[in-house]
C-alpha cells in the first residue's frame, strides 16, 4: 500500500524556520511527483507545493509561501523536503506529503494525489 511519512513539525514563533522531511521506505520517491499541502482548521486542504519526479527541477509554490518555502529531493535518502522560512501565524496547520499518481499538471491538485500520510501540525506563534 502506497503511504508516505511527514515529519519535522512544530511549534515555532513568528519569522523562525522548519523543515518538513518526506519518507517512505517501501518505494523509490524519485519516480513519482510529490506534493505538499496543508489543513487548517476549518478550511479545506490546499496545495502549496510540489517537485517534478525522476531528477525533474520542476517546482511549483502557491503565491501564499513562494519566496518563503523551498521544496527539494534527496534522493540517497529518499527523502522530499520542505524548508520553511519567515514562518507566519497564517502558516500554522497540519502538514501532509503525498505522491502524485494522476500525471496531469505540475502542480498540487489534492484529488490527483494519494498515499497520504499521518500529517505533522506545525504551529507559528509567539
Amino acid at each position: 500500500q502506497l503511504q508516505v511519512e511527514e515529519s519535522g513539525g512544530g511549534l515555532v514563533q513568528p519569522g523562525g524556520s522548519l523543515r518538513l522531511s518526506c519518507a517512505t521506505a517501501r518505494y523509490p520517491l524519485r519516480n513519482y511527483g510529490i506534493g505538499w499541502f496543508r489543513q487548517a482548521p476549518g478550511k479545506e486542504r490546499e496545495g502549496i507545493s510540489f517537485i517534478s519526479p525522476n531528477g525533474g527541477t520542476n517546482a511549483y509554490y502557491a503565491d501564499s509561501v513562494k519566496g518563503r518555502f523551498t521544496i527539494s529531493r534527496e534522493d540517497a535518502r529518499n527523502t522530499v523536503y520542505l524548508q520553511m522560512d519567515n514562518l507566519r501565524p497564517e502558516d500554522t496547520a497540519v502538514y501532509y506529503c503525498a505522491i502524485q499518481l494522476i500525471q496531469a499538471a505540475c502542480i498540487p491538485i489534492v484529488a490527483d494525489f494519494g498515499a497520504w500520510g499521518q500529517g505533522t501540525q506545525v504551529t507559528v506563534s509567539s
